[in-house]
């Protein structure tokens, strides 16, 4: 005999599957990020360390969505525009710290210490935007967790551009932040914050010719790190 659901019992029922949906979002939400999304920027960040652009000089970028080159080809990104023989671990939303993502603990230097070689010869670390909203204490940590992990390398440290999408009373204080914690390490800074960039229409990531831009800069000074 087919038994009735009565509408109580069907209300109820109806309630405890909504109850453990907004449950689950927010497990979710405090986490960040969904794991499926994490790993889909897990396999873009894989896909962009498979392609080596250059020769002569080993170097490594360590970068953020705008190293991985999000919304753009892998082939425009700015990192191929550099001199030398140029591998980049990027990983979309991290930073120097480790609350930056919320995929797990992505930051730079726990990126970098899987990612360098013997053979490394300078290191481009690229990024900022995604700690706009850290502490500065996390931020203090985290760039010192990356400096012992790179243990006396030649380094540059390039920081955040003035994306749109970001406030620009926070990007202005992650500059200050990277240049005085680079300073403070004989590290050679570039500031993006009066660089003037072409983005794309989530007015956060460059767009094709902004990563021309960006990366011309990046080179430029990665040529006199080279010459001295």
């Amino acid at each position: 005999m087919t038994r009735r659901i009565t509408r109580p019992r069907l209300l109820l029922s109806v309630l405890a599957t909504l109850l453990v949906v907004a449950v689950s979002t927010t497990v979710l939400a405090r986490a960040g990020a969904r794991p499926d999304r994490c790993a889909v920027i897990g396999e873009r960040a894989e896909a962009r360390a498979s392609l080596v652009t250059g020769s002569g000089a080993d170097v490594l970028v360590i970068g953020d969505s705008y190293s991985v080159g999000a919304g753009v080809r892998r082939s425009e990104s700015w990192p191929v525009r550099l001199p030398g023989r140029v591998r980049v671990d990027g990983f979309s939303g991290s930073g120097f710290t480790v609350g930056a993502s919320g995929c797990g603990d992505v930051s730079y230097a726990t990126r970098a210490a899987r990612s360098l070689s013997g053979a490394t010869d300078l290191v481009v670390v690229e990024g900022g935007l995604n700690d706009y909203d850290q502490s500065l204490a996390d931020l203090e940590a985290g760039f010192a967790r990356l400096v012992r992990v790179l243990d006396g390398r030649h380094v540059l440290v390039v920081g955040p551009p003035p994306a749109p999408e970001r406030p620009r009373a926070s990007v202005e204080a992650v500059d200050a932040a990277l240049a005085r914690l680079s300073a403070a390490q004989g590290m050679p800074y570039l500031s993006m914050l009066g660089v003037d960039l072409a983005y794309l229409d989530d007015d956060l990531h460059p767009d094709p010719a902004g990563h021309r831009v960006f990366g011309d800069l990046v080179a430029e000074k990665v040529r006199t790190m080279f010459v001295e």
